[in-house]
């Protein structure tokens, strides 16, 4: 590269650095730790884990033991 070319796209390069700085194209590290702590917090607000829907499938299953047992009941009374 001669001098004569760095001079020729020195403009253009000038103005493709000032774009990625005013539309920051570069983030730092800080900035993406941040904007990491919020998915996960939104991520926590709308999902649950696997260890809790497994939680709430067995609680599911217990209280329809518990129906079944009662439906049982009423049933076993009438005849």
């Amino acid at each position: 590269m001669d001098k004569e070319m760095i001079t020729r796209y020195a403009p253009v390069i000038l103005i493709v650095f000032i774009m990625f700085f005013q539309y920051n194209l570069f983030v730092t590290p800080q900035e993406l730790e941040i904007q990491h702590r919020q998915i996960l917090e939104t991520v926590s607000q709308k999902y649950m884990t696997k260890e809790e829907s497994n939680n709430l499938k067995v609680h599911i299953s217990d209280m329809q033991k518990k129906v079944d047992k009662i439906y049982d009941a009423i049933i076993g009374g009438k005849e």
